[in-house]
């Protein structure tokens, strides 16, 4: 088996980018189901796709380094073909790694260690969702199912034995701090929540913490704004309402799996005069962006994207680092497990296959001694032909292995088979037998 893992992220490319891979929740599955069906060497398959990165993870039939090229490159074809987006530009943009960097890397993403922030924990979950998903749509099985429970397993480790997550350090907190430093009284100011999911619900404890009175959630779905607004005290609106209540809103902050703009030039600019110029502070957390680009052209509209946020992000994760090199060490080490482990199950693999061999070959003999003694054949003959042709079967294909390997000078396998059946000892116990009669005589 082989493991491949192919993606963008915020390191490697602009948001631009990154929201033109990106993949809608709700054709998940299809997706999913589409490239398992599309490249054959694939055999498995789940796809992480969040704000931050897009990731691709598979598993396929292992043909040397040859193959784990071809099934890159595959990869990377279909990613460009399905989003319509230049392959030169996704291979710029893209990373690939194979077998045992795969398994790390993808426990470093779990981990929270390729973050945006350092040690964030909301990516763990939507680890968890990606394959919950790829389970339901039936495009996992044992192989990566295996890696990703250990994936989670080392996470957990990471986050038991280390201070990785203690200090508030999130995109959503970044973009509260950001709104401090333009607002200096946030308990005058109106945010407008804009979605309803875990990173919009840490948005809404952040600026509760901060100070800020009023918070309007909008969602497209009504009864779930309302769930998050309970919480917080704060009013529910539907996502078609946000117009008339964006007037309001000293600061918006928005983040939805929305596939196009929810806000655009236009409603914000009659907002505006609406605030008669007052500030507005705007962040746009998602991928594919929410608010269209052209809003950060509006005077008194401070627009800012999840790129944006990286300073104040690298202010607040010095803490961690330290944090980081123990995690480093831990997914070292379950790289290490799960690796042993793979090669544990080739080694069954092979096992159960040799078995299944020689079983059939005795089913082959038995079978054949059977019916020469249904025949009236001598018993012990029958018992002595049995034996030998049984043997010779056993025998016959290593044995022409060897002299073929013997020829070509491979004498490496010469010590694999003495060392596989301990016939160096058997040798030299026959000797040493042989040698203490001869002397006795």
């Amino acid at each position: 088996m082989g493991i491949i893992a192919l993606g963008i992220n915020h390191k490697t490319a602009p948001v631009a980018v990154r929201e033109r891979v990106s993949f809608d929740p709700a054709t998940m599955p299809d997706v999913l189901q589409q490239l398992l069906q599309t490249l054959t060497p694939v055999t498995e398959v789940s796809i992480l796709s969040t704000c931050n990165r897009t990731e691709i993870y598979c598993s396929y039939t292992d043909g040397g380094e040859e193959v784990d090229v071809q099934a890159g490159q595959a990869l990377l074809t279909w990613l460009s073909q399905h989003h319509d987006v230049d392959e030169k530009t996704l291979l710029d943009s893209s990373y690939i790694h194979h077998n045992n960097d795969a398994v790390q890397h993808m426990m470093r993403v779990a981990c929270g260690l390729d973050s945006l922030v350092l040690g964030e924990p909301q990516i763990l979950g939507q680890f968890k969702s990606a394959y919950a998903v790829s389970q339901q749509a039936g495009t996992t099985g044992s192989d990566l199912g295996r890696l990703f429970r250990q994936t989670f397993t080392v996470a957990k480790e990471v986050r038991t034995n280390t201070a990785i997550g203690q200090n508030p350090v999130s995109v959503a907190f970044a973009a509260v701090s950001m709104a401090k430093h333009i607002f200096s009284d946030l308990s005058r100011s109106t945010a407008l929540l804009v979605g309803a999911g875990e990173t919009i619900d840490l948005v809404a404890k952040h600026l509760k913490d901060a100070g800020i009175k009023q918070i309007i959630v909008a969602n497209r779905t009504l009864a779930r704004a309302q769930k998050l607004a309970e919480q917080f005290h704060a009013e529910a609106v539907l996502l078609e309402d946000i117009a008339q209540e964006l007037p309001r809103a000293d600061i918006v902050i928005s983040s939805t799996a929305s596939p196009l703009p929810i806000l655009g030039k236009g409603t914000v600019e009659r907002a505006m005069k609406k605030r008669r110029h007052s500030p507005m502070f705007m962040v746009d957390i998602a991928v594919p962006r929410d608010i269209e680009e052209e809003v950060g052209d509006l005077n008194d509209v401070f627009l800012y994207t999840v790129d944006d946020l990286k300073d104040i992000i690298e202010e607040n994760v010095k803490s961690r680092q330290d944090a980081a090199v123990q995690a480093e060490q831990l997914i070292i080490s379950g790289v290490e497990r799960f690796m042993r482990e793979l090669r544990s199950l080739d080694v069954v693999s092979t096992v159960t296959s040799l078995r299944t061999h020689i079983e059939s070959l005795k089913d082959e003999c038995l079978s054949k001694a059977r019916r020469q003694l249904a025949n009236g054949d001598d018993p012990a003959k029958v018992l002595q032909q049995f034996a030998h042709t049984y043997t010779n079967k056993i025998l016959h294909t290593p044995t022409k292995q060897m002299r073929k390997a013997g020829a070509e000078g491979q004498l490496e396998i010469m010590d694999w088979v003495q060392e596989l059946f301990q016939l160096s000892d058997d040798t030299n116990n026959s000797m040493t037998e042989n040698k203490e009669k001869n002397t006795s005589q």
